[in-house]
């Protein structure tokens, strides 16, 4: 056991003892564990988890909490079969599962882990030292992952020591290396079978099979929630999840990862493929690269790289109709896109002999020159400011409401913003260039949400949809409308009708539980009524 500022205070049992000791007086701990450090403070106490949070610059974001045993978890939590048996598995993921809330569950997490939310992130110790620690604390407890927001995890103690000593108040420490940091992956239940949201340790680096071989490609991934790919014969490798490449530590460390996986499977590229968006850091690391290797680099569209990954993993060939529905991504258009059908096909046949690898990568076609083709899309709104709208929601509202009331927007976005700022950002709107166009489904929701009294501004991405989302009643059938027309380059979803309709709804006080449900019920008619206006093969019964 170390103090915070590195200095041994106790070994063997004794350090065990004092670092539960720590936890029990409402202490944040540091714990080395298998992908790197740790912060651990006891999940019953508002108050320990408050302190984590603000030390760790996480106010809102829901942290995952570690359990003793199955039996525990299940006197908090509904967990199935199938739930079950993920949590207990070698790959032992984070799995999220419904609250329970009937007069026998155990209701002692603090709502500051997860804050108007009715899901927890459980997972059960997995390793050693995990069930000694949780054995001897005998409660819940916070493991989430020791580094400041968004940073990655230090794997060394001489690196932790440094950014962690600020947030932790004492280091549980051993002499076994850690090679590379490797966070903890995210699992939940789907009515379809168990799904992954953060493919990380247990999971990665393992192999997708695509069926029939191809060029070897290093695929450098996105700008947020990041992760590295590379094709070689008839598989790809994913690495583990990166994170956000917004500060240096993590662009050191996706230059790491590509670096490993090249070394380990001892390969050289014949292309290498990255995100359309020219400011991404991805972007700019695979332009160093396929210069210094001298191999093509093939930009691929953000939200066509969504739908060929899925086809991929479920072994579908195409064509498909694909809805990309998600917070940005660079358009061809030079717009932003994020509200999508598209119509994908992955290595379609009849290629054409001599095919390059940067043709291959591409996945094009004569008929679809670069693998796919924009079916349908949201009627797109004005983003002023661009890309802190995705931080603050009444940018996206006030977007929406100029794009259908014009200047009268800012009577109504009044309550949001200061009038010197409101100002500023009504003379945006005339401004192409500062208020960029989208046809963001992320946006939309974020709109949506502010539009309902949800927080206008937010601390990590997606927090209004999920706010929107548990927000919703799930007894309401009601829906509201999604108009189709056709336009020349593609079939364009019109929002005005439901936002019109929850502008009336929200003057009538309307609950946001009813006004949520119905907007989600739209969203489910707009993507059935998008699938049968584009239908691909063999018309089938509608579900």
């Amino acid at each position: 056991l170390l103090d915070a500022a590195g200095t041994p205070t106790a070994v063997g049992p004794g350090a065990l003892e004092a670092a539960a000791a720590a936890v029990f007086a409402g202490g944040i701990l540091a714990l080395k564990g298998l992908g790197g450090f740790q912060l651990i403070v006891d999940a019953t106490s508002g108050e320990a988890v408050q302190r984590l949070r603000r030390r760790k610059c996480r106010p809102d974001k829901p942290l995952a909490v570690m359990l003793a045993s199955l039996d525990a978890i299940r006197a908090r939590c509904e967990v199935d079969a199938e739930e079950a048996q993920s949590l207990a598995s070698a790959q032992a993921p984070i799995v999220l599962l419904r609250r329970r809330r009937d007069d026998r569950a155990v209701c002692d997490v603090a709502e500051a882990v997860a804050p108007g939310n009715p899901y927890l992130g459980c997972m059960l110790p997995y390793t050693p030292l995990h069930w000694l620690l949780v054995d001897r604390i005998g409660r819940a407890v916070v493991c989430t992952s020791g580094n400041l927001s968004e940073e990655p995890m230090a794997v060394t103690i001489e690196d932790a020591l440094a950014p962690l000593g600020s947030i932790a108040d004492v280091f549980l420490v051993h002499d076994r290396p850690i090679v590379r940091p490797v966070d903890d992956s995210v699992a939940r239940r789907t009515p379809d079978g168990h799904q992954l949201l953060r493919r990380a340790r247990g999971y990665a680096p393992l192999p997708i099979e695509l069926g029939q071989p191809g060029p070897t490609v290093l695929a450098t991934g996105g700008h947020l929630k990041n992760a590295v790919a590379l094709a070689i014969g008839s598989q790809v490798v994913v690495s583990q999840h990166v994170g956000d490449l917004d500060n240096v530590p993590s662009a050191e460390l996706h230059e790491r990862t590509i670096r490993d996986l090249l070394d380990f499977f001892r390969v050289a590229p014949d292309a290498v493929a990255c995100d359309l968006h020219p400011d991404y850091a991805s972007t700019r690391a695979a332009e160093i690269l396929a210069a210094r290797w001298k191999v093509p680099l093939v930009p691929v569209q953000h939200h066509q790289a969504h739908v060929t990954a899925c086809m991929a993993e479920h072994h579908l060939a195409g064509p498909v109709l694909g809805l990309s529905w998600d917070g940005t991504g660079y358009g061809v258009d030079g717009t932003v896109w994020g509200g999508e059908a598209l119509e994908c096909e992955l290595r379609p046949g009849g290629e054409p002999a001599g095919r390059t690898a940067f043709q291959a990568v591409q996945g094009g076609s004569e008929t679809h020159p670069t693998g796919f083709r924009r079916v349908a899309h949201l009627r797109t709104f004005p983003l002023p400011g661009g890309d802190r709208a995705a931080r603050e929601p009444r940018r996206s509202a006030l977007g929406l409401l100029f794009e259908v009331i014009g200047d009268a927007a800012a009577e109504s976005a009044a309550a949001w913003f200061a009038a010197e700022e409101l100002r500023g950002l009504m003379r945006l709107l005339d401004r192409p260039r500062l208020a960029p166009r989208t046809s963001s489904m992320g946006r939309l929701f974020d709109a949506v949400a502010a539009l309902c009294g949800l927080p206008p501004v937010v601390t990590f991405e997606g927090q209004s949809a999920m706010a929107l989302e548990f927000a919703a009643d799930e007894a309401c059938e009601e829906s509201y409308p999604f108009v189709l027309s056709d336009a020349p380059a593609a079939t364009v979803a019109d929002w005005e009708p439901a936002l019109r309709a929850i502008l009336a709804d929200r003057a009538a006080r309307v609950p946001v539980s009813r006004i949520s449900a119905r907007f989600h019920n739209g969203l489910a008619d707009l993507a059935c009524a998008v699938a049968r206006r584009h239908q691909f093969g063999q018309p089938h019964e509608e579900a």
